[in-house]
């Protein structure tokens, strides 16, 4: 067999599934590649490779009709969905997990009933997607199961700071169409809890089925793992979805408590009016944050994620 490696169109990363991968090329070939102990990056003690990346590749020339190449580097990112690596389980030197990169917009999806919606989970993805200064997008799904007026009184915070929100009910298909149009022509991430409809959602919206879905646990009120690796998808419109893993508890990595008050946008104006320049917006006297939140200027729910956010980083 030969392995004598020749040139190949750069290209994108599909699917990561364990050590493999799938890139597909500028021209639409696919290939199913592996990174070597040559493989270099731009991107330091992160993941090597992940859905999204932008990468250069060799072929390696096996004689049959399937291609297989080598991935030779991975091009700096422009923006990542990440995870901190459990320190106590990773045998790598990787610190951080990259899910999903070079991603425009990140796509929060939540339930409105089974598992129940939260608010607390949409606020630290939209702190994440501020300190990357990436576009949001809240899906809550399941809309079918309860479509009160509670559920969009919860939600009616993030309609007044700016967020656009688009209500789904997956089983049903409605809210599909505005989905559609406020994903056309962009790279888009999928994220939240397990079990709120992710895969579902994604098999409507590309016109496959290949991603499997699944139930909440009957016990924990939590959702099954169904994703277990990233994927892209094609839409049939334009523009591409990555359905990422479901994640129970998302880590905001890169995010300090001292600059953490710059990702809630509300917060911008009123700081101005805090005593001391660090004010932490905690316990300090003359707090022009805790004053916006006693005049009703700033939702009580959203400080409380703030300081929720703020006692869980280290």
């Amino acid at each position: 067999m030969n392995r004598d490696y020749e040139g190949a169109p750069d290209g994108m990363v599909m699917e990561v599934s364990g050590a493999s991968y799938v890139v597909i090329s500028e021209d639409g070939t696919e290939y199913r590649c592996r990174t070597f102990p040559g493989t270099k990056t731009e991107n330091g003690d992160s993941s090597l490779v992940a859905v999204g990346d932008r990468v250069e590749l060799k072929v390696i020339e096996t004689g049959t009709a399937l291609y297989e190449a080598a991935i030779t580097l991975v091009l700096s990112r422009r923006s990542a969905l990440t995870r901190k690596r459990d320190v106590r389980r990773n045998r790598s030197k990787e610190k951080v997990q990259v899910i999903a990169a070079n991603i425009d917009q990140l796509v929060v999806v939540v339930s409105a009933f089974d598992p129940p919606l939260s608010t607390r989970l949409i606020d630290r993805y939209l702190v994440f997607a501020e300190s990357e200064q990436m576009d949001a997008l809240i899906v809550v799904n399941k809309m079918d199961l309860e479509d009160s007026e509670e559920t969009r009184e919860l939600m009616a915070p993030y309609n007044t700071l700016g967020y656009r929100i688009v209500y789904t009910s997956a089983e049903e298909q409605c809210g599909m169409e505005v989905l559609h149009e406020a994903l056309a022509g962009k790279l888009s991430a999928f994220s939240g809890h397990s079990g709120v409809g992710k895969s579902t959602l994604i098999n409507q919206l590309s016109g496959q089925d290949r991603l499997r879905t699944g139930e909440t646990n009957m016990k924990t009120g939590k959702g099954l793992h169904t994703t277990t690796n990233s994927v892209m998808l094609a839409l049939p419109g334009g523009g591409y979805i990555i359905d990422t893993p479901g994640i129970r508890e998302f880590n905001l990595s890169g995010i300090t408590r001292e600059n953490l008050r710059f990702y809630f946008r509300e917060f911008l104006m009123s700081m101005q009016e805090c005593a001391y320049s660090s004010c932490s917006h905690t316990v300090e006297p003359d707090c022009g944050i805790l004053k916006a939140v006693e005049a009703g200027r700033i939702d009580p729910n959203r400080y409380e994620s703030y300081l929720a956010i703020y006692e869980s980083i280290d």
